[in-house]
């Protein structure tokens, strides 16, 4: 097939991430850049064999057939918007939106334009991911009754040199982690028909810790802590902890609780991993991991899938139905945790396709 044409708009540290990436991927090519600083833009291009644009003039460019969307997060759903417009699919980073409303009119838009639009994480197509969901469809574990979620650190400020943004609106460990575990847990349990939360700020201020704004404050805008739980529709309940107030802890990314048995999933902010399981009252052992690619786990996958599914006009896999489905069900924990009221999730998504058994780079139908 012909690789679909591909223009990044955003030049931050993650371009650089999918540019290494699409080497490994013949599905698209990456033809073009753009940033809001025209600087930063050329320099990325200049070290990948670019073009560099303004970014009127990338969303213009009609060679360009989809628009990798990695700006910040508040500019994602007016670029992707932008994008569909001009008559471009969209691949985004996550999130896809800060708000449902803004995530659901890209997505509603693009569908009446005749566009597509995917979003990241694409790392549950991971070996170790779909090797646990085939698993969970051959029916190993029985009906999934319960499981546990967990993302917990301390922060990012001791570490990022600019981590203001991280504790405003769209930020925290929800809208900054959340998209990993919840389009894990999309992916192998189905949509989540409502949530209850507590939510908690451990304190007002931070203090950035490292770089050239060494000592300066931070003033926490948004929960720090959000203990929610999850019921999919299915009826499962999982207990989903995202945190930036928590220096160490024991739990795994993810454990699920069947009525034959229980599996533990890898960290869905990695593609790799080795999931292990436990049969009834059995030790626990390795799950082998079957499914997925023979190389390339890693970033990218997610729009190779949907440069593939393009030409060959079937659904991709990390698409913005489930993307929607994740704002929406992030905006409950927070308005859940607001209220104290158990909120019901509007927006349903399908399970996407799971991937065969292991493949070679490029056979991803």
């Amino acid at each position: 097939m012909d690789a679909v044409t591909v223009g990044i708009v955003g030049c931050g540290t993650i371009s650089a991430a999918y540019l290494r990436a699409a080497l490994d991927f013949p599905e698209y090519r990456i033809v073009a850049c753009a940033d809001l600083d025209l600087a930063r833009a050329q320099a990325r291009a200049a070290k990948f064999d670019l073009r560099a644009l303004s970014v009127e003039a990338l969303l213009d460019d009609p060679s360009i057939e989809v628009v990798l969307n990695l700006t910040i997060p508040a500019a994602h759903a007016e670029i992707g918007l932008r994008a569909v417009e001009a008559g471009k699919h969209v691949y985004s980073e996550k999130p896809l939106g800060l708000a449902v409303p803004e995530a659901r009119q890209l997505v509603e838009r693009a569908l009446e334009r005749g566009m597509r639009v995917g979003s990241a994480p694409d790392t549950f197509l991971g070996g170790a991911h779909q090797t646990v969901r085939a698993a969970l469809d051959a029916d190993q574990f029985g009906r999934i009754v319960s499981g546990t979620a967990c993302m917990m650190n301390h922060g990012h400020e001791h570490w990022h040199q600019d981590p203001g943004f991280y504790y405003q609106p769209g930020g925290g460990p929800l809208f900054d982690m959340g998209p990993y575990y919840l389009t894990a847990l999309i992916d192998l349990l189905g949509p989540v028909a409502s949530v209850c939360a507590l939510t908690d700020r451990s304190a007002a201020e931070r203090v950035v810790g490292s770089g050239p704004k060494a000592g300066t404050p931070i003033d926490i805008g948004t929960e720090t802590h959000i203990a929610g739980l999850l019921r999919f529709a299915t009826g499962a309940a999982i207990s989903l902890i995202t945190s930036f107030d928590v220096w160490a802890h024991r739990h795994s990314p993810i454990e699920l609780y069947g009525t034959k048995g229980s599996v533990l999933v890898p960290d869905p902010n990695r593609f790799d991993g080795q999931p292990m399981m436990a049969i009834a009252r059995a030790p626990w052992v390795d799950l082998p991991v079957t499914h997925g690619f023979a190389e390339a786990d890693h970033r990218g996958v997610g729009l190779a899938d949907m440069a593939r599914a393009i030409r060959s006009q079937r659904a991709h896999r990390a698409n913005g139905e489930m993307a929607l489905h994740v704002v929406d069900i992030m905006q409950g924990l927070i308005e859940a945790g607001a209220t104290g009221r158990t909120v019901d999730i509007a927006t349903r998504c399908e399970r996407p396709s799971p991937l065969p058994r292991r493949r070679e780079i490029g056979l991803l139908d």
